[in-house]
């Protein structure tokens, strides 16, 4: 089924890892209009962890924070690309703050661009270590 160019995420559930509200607020609106149903958002990493270990095959792709409170979400992206769930990394941090075995996964710099974080989305490329 090809997607229409106006929800290029049409059916599919997205999980929004975000700890600020406003952003979360922001990206989930985003996402809904591009067609997504949204799961979320979480804002604790501990929390994030926890549902994707419990809900992965409900996943279809997720947009993570690399910082959640002062801690970070590398186990969460540890358990999606594991469970070859694809995501995009969001960050208002440089590419060198990102952690070396992280810098590979796609990625969109806050405050991001909406449609190069739906593209990446609407592509769906599984992560890959």
């Amino acid at each position: 089924m090809k997607e229409q160019p106006d929800q290029p995420l049409k059916g599919r559930r997205v999980l929004v890892v975000e700890d600020e509200y406003l952003v979360a607020e922001a990206l989930s609106a985003v996402l809904e209009q591009a067609g997504a149903r949204v799961l979320g958002p979480i804002g604790w990493a501990e929390e994030a962890l926890s549902f994707v270990k419990t809900n992965s095959e409900s996943i279809d792709s997720a947009v993570v924070d690399v910082n959640l409170h002062g801690e970070t979400s590398y186990e969460t992206v540890d358990t999606l690309a594991t469970r070859n769930v694809p995501f995009v990394l969001v960050t208002g941090y440089e590419h060198d703050a990102i952690a070396d075995e992280y810098r590979d996964y796609p990625r969109c710099q806050k405050p991001f661009n909406v449609a190069a974080l739906l593209k990446v989305l609407a592509k769906g490329d599984r992560p890959r270590r």
